[in-house]
């Protein structure tokens, strides 16, 4: 299964449409351990861009921080499921929160 959680400096970025990277970690659930991790540049900001773009990548799951409802929908669409409100943490850290089952949505940061 793999995660995608918007970037900057590794660490959780608050919006997620205007982050720097992703870092798309590669889990095994059984396991709840990670099996890779990629930091990758974020594409130019461009509305319903990511959704796509993240589905082209096998992405199941996006953590975010904030993310407006629309883009929350298009991500649905595209069969990803999306946790918001997740804490300002380094991405393994988040994705391994997860994996435990601990990582619940808190308030989204995003009201667009």
């Amino acid at each position: 299964m793999k995660i995608a959680i918007p970037t900057a400096n590794d660490q959780l970025a608050m919006h997620f449409g205007h982050c720097e990277t992703f870092a798309l970690i590669t889990v095994d659930p059984e396991k709840k351990s990670i099996t890779t991790q990629e930091i990758i540049e974020a594409p130019p900001h461009e509305p319903g861009l990511l959704p796509g773009w993240l589905a082209q990548r096998d992405i199941k799951l996006v953590i975010a921080g904030g993310m407006g409802n629309r883009a929350q929908e298009l991500f649905r669409a595209q069969g990803i499921e999306v946790i918001v409100g997740a804490p300002a943490k380094k991405s393994a850290e988040l994705a391994l929160i997860y994996l435990q089952g601990e990582l619940t949505p808190g308030t989204n940061l995003c009201d667009h």
